[in-house]
């Protein structure tokens, strides 16, 4: 319980001085966390010292949030322009997890989706194995054959798309070095070897850096996308960017005009049909014949 706390409390110091463009001095940051206290019961151990301060600001900063004392002020501010994404994601897990605990486990308070992707229980296992260079073995079942296969593999990389976590890893009996994508949905029987294996220098995020999705577009040349919306549904792609390169060009009580830096894939043209009779694709001409060849099969 004491690291669940933990956890809470630096979310919480984040969460205020970020509210706080200005700053905080410490006293504020205390009353914020004693407040907060009171409401939810969480830890007593709320930042009461400044040496324990510290030691959050420290723990803040290993997350990539940096914060600086500003003395002509007395007070404490954040320095990024904004929380790292991987920082963010964490922080949104601590806050769903403290909901849950308040709502007390009750089910007609806070309701789950029950069609969730199962294959989770492999993940610790699986950090450990790319952490440690070692060889991993599974059985792999593709949706679309329902045969399981025993793959022999060097793991790279853990991969999140749309709540589905993914492996990204090296098929050991492929003839060239290649990286592929692995559902952790479809993986059963893990055994982690005791066997290491060299790893090669690569760039995982790199691999996705172009893309949507879990299909990798390294080496080709992304393309300029340009995405109307209408109002209604533009306040929906403002509070969920469809990617990190979405650039705001219009944004009115008629229109929400977006510019997306990236390389379609079956997984992005997949997004694009989500917004289906709200949505004009203005350039390029490419995409918008590959969108309305998708939506004509459909109908068909």
């Amino acid at each position: 319980m004491a690291i669940y706390d933990k956890n809470i409390r630096l979310m919480r110091i984040a969460s205020f001085l970020k509210s706080k463009p200005k700053g905080a001095s410490f006293k504020e940051i205390l009353k914020h966390l004693e407040e907060l206290y009171h409401k939810e019961s969480f830890a007593k151990d709320v930042a009461s010292s400044q040496k324990t301060f510290d030691r959050d600001k420290k723990l803040l900063m290993e997350m990539g949030i940096e914060i600086k004392f500003k003395r002509s002020t007395m007070t404490y501010q954040i320095i990024n322009e904004s929380f790292s994404e991987n920082s963010q994601t964490i922080f949104d897990n601590i806050l769903l997890i403290n909901a849950y605990k308040q709502s007390e486990n009750n089910s007609e308070i806070m309701i789950f989706e029950k069609r969730q992707a199962s294959g989770l229980h492999n993940l610790e296992g699986l950090v450990f194995a790319i952490k440690n260079c070692k060889i991993i073995t599974f059985n792999y079942t593709k949706h679309w054959e329902g045969v399981p296969h025993k793959k022999v593999l060097e793991p790279y990389a853990l991969k999140e798309f749309k709540n589905r976590w993914y492996l990204l890893a090296n098929e050991m009996d492929g003839k060239d070095f290649f990286i592929k994508t692995f559902g952790l949905d479809r993986i059963s029987d893990l055994e982690i070897s005791t066997k290491p294996f060299s790893k090669q220098q690569v760039d995982v995020n790199q691999m996705f850096v172009n893309s949507f999705g879990i299909i990798s577009t390294l080496g080709q040349e992304p393309e300029t996308i340009v995405l109307s919306f209408d109002c209604e549904q533009g306040k929906f792609v403002k509070s969920l960017p469809i990617h990190h390169s979405q650039k705001v060009l219009i944004d009115n009580n008629t229109e929400y005009r977006i510019e997306l830096t990236l390389a379609p894939t079956y997984d992005f043209y997949q997004e694009l049909l989500t917004h289906t009779g709200r949505m004009k694709i203005i350039s390029p001409e490419n995409v918008r014949v590959k969108y309305f060849e998708l939506l004509n099969s459909a109908k068909s």
